[in-house]
């Protein structure tokens, strides 16, 4: 990523803390998998959206104190070590990162107690994520307490700590051009790792075949890791809505639900398709289907800017429940069921969250008690569901049927941009390109 971008977001950052302000941002550690193994290492977001710094128990500090003509920003990272570079990987080390990232200075992580002391010390306001890293917490009241304890008040303590992800969250939920472009990446290998899924499936495979064909493709296009636990459930494993054992057989009659995202720097996917093991959709399947999919386009209808969540979600609320009543599923009057949520027995989940660096990302979803409006540069998931338990009071032909679609939008000044659409979703289409399969 250019160091202009990272650039970009610190001055805006610091442009909206209040003058005289300091601000401290901790990177993420290794953390331990099993006895001396770790998992593999993933940036603290917010750490990744200022500075793009990859490596663990890093530090940044960012000030717009007014001794500062252009801001300050310092970097302190693990310094260079011949030794554990041969065992664990090559650092960047502070020299190095100085010329690299978009920093004014940088130190070995070694230094850090001192050297933020002298940093912190004489800014009116702190901003840091409290409570988002508790080892941050200790260091930075650590720090305030030695400011307050200094001899003869040589020191000045900040008198106000500010949330940073007040300002941060809010940033981060629109999108620049180029984190856009990440995210249209992310979504044409997690749709191609879609459609070789739905190709691959066949009634002698298992759950963890398809999510390995999945696991490959990102990886063979550069997109190292999955964005959250990959989701392949087979017949009523679907109705499990974060079913990761993925350890079942595929069943010709069953249907499969695959919701799987892929990780491109940093930026994330979250796609969901079902689709039929044999490749040809029953009388029962189609309908359920047909009626999600209804659902979801009606939602597509409502996004745009200007209006909320809460809109597009009571479309598809409506449009599921009046589909339910229809199929016999649910009884009654249709404002009836709605005011009594009867359909939250087989939909009990919302419509959509934020998109970004994480899956689910930050931004709140109401303002001043208000659901937000929709503003351009806004990525969202829009993923109506219906779910029959197999133990449903319902007629045996609907039991066990968990169907899901699930799709990227991108919020434009006129629409909506999706960015999975790529990813085959029509009964025509899905049948399709599985019996292109077989051909």
């Amino acid at each position: 990523m250019d160091n202009l971008e990272f650039l970009s977001r610190q001055k805006c950052l610091l442009q909206q803390m209040l003058p005289n302000s300091v601000c401290v941002v901790s990177a993420a550690s290794l953390v331990t998998r099993s006895r001396d193994t770790e998992f593999p290492f993933r940036q603290d977001s917010y750490f990744q959206y200022l500075c793009g710094f990859p490596e663990p128990d890093a530090w940044l500090v960012l000030s717009n104190h007014q001794e500062y003509s252009n801001n300050m920003s310092v970097l302190f990272c693990l310094d260079k070590d011949p030794t554990m570079e041969i065992w664990h990987g090559r650092r960047c080390g502070p020299k190095q990162a100085k010329h690299t990232y978009p920093i004014n200075m940088a130190f070995a992580v070694d230094e850090l107690d001192e050297r933020l002391l002298d940093l912190v010390d004489g800014h009116q306001n702190l901003y840091f994520a409290q409570g988002h890293n508790p080892e941050a917490d200790e260091l930075i009241f650590a720090i305030l307490q030695a400011l307050r304890d200094a001899p003869k008040q040589s020191k000045q303590a900040p008198s106000s700590l500010i949330d940073s992800r007040i300002i941060l969250d809010e940033m981060r939920l629109i999108k620049s051009p180029y984190e856009v472009e990440m995210m249209r990446t992310a979504a044409t290998i997690a749709t191609q790792a879609h459609v070789r899924a739905m190709q691959f499936a066949a009634a002698d495979k298992n759950e963890y075949h398809l999510e390995a064909e999945i696991h490959h493709e990102f990886a063979m296009q550069g997109a190292k890791y999955p964005a959250y636990s990959t989701i392949v459930g087979a017949g009523d494993n679907a109705c499990i809505l974060h079913y990761t054992e993925n350890n079942q057989q595929l069943k010709n009659g069953d249907l499969v639900l695959i919701d799987a995202g892929c990780e491109w720097q940093g930026y994330a996917a979250d796609i969901t398709r079902t689709f039929p093991v044999s490749g040809q959709f029953s009388t029962s399947q189609k309908q359920l289907y047909e009626l999600v999919l209804k659902a979801q386009l009606a939602a597509f209808e409502q996004i745009k800017p200007n209006n909320t969540l809460k809109q597009a979600s009571d479309v598809v609320i409506a449009v599921i429940t009046q589909g339910l009543i229809e199929l016999n599923i649910l009884k009654g009057e249709l404002a009836e069921n709605i005011q009594h949520q009867t359909y939250r027995e087989f939909y009990m989940h919302g419509l959509s969250h934020w998109l970004g660096l994480d899956v689910h990302d930050v931004g709140n979803y109401k303002v001043d008690q208000l659901d937000r409006p929709l503003k351009p540069g806004m990525v969202l998931t829009v993923e109506p569901g219906i779910y029959i338990a197999p133990d449903a009071e319902v007629d045996k032909q609907w039991r066990g049927l968990g169907i899901r679609i699930e799709d990227n939008l991108l919020i434009t000044t006129n629409g909506y941009e999706n960015l999975t659409s790529a990813a085959p979703k029509t009964i025509n289409d899905i049948e399709a390109l599985m019996q292109k399969k077989s051909d």
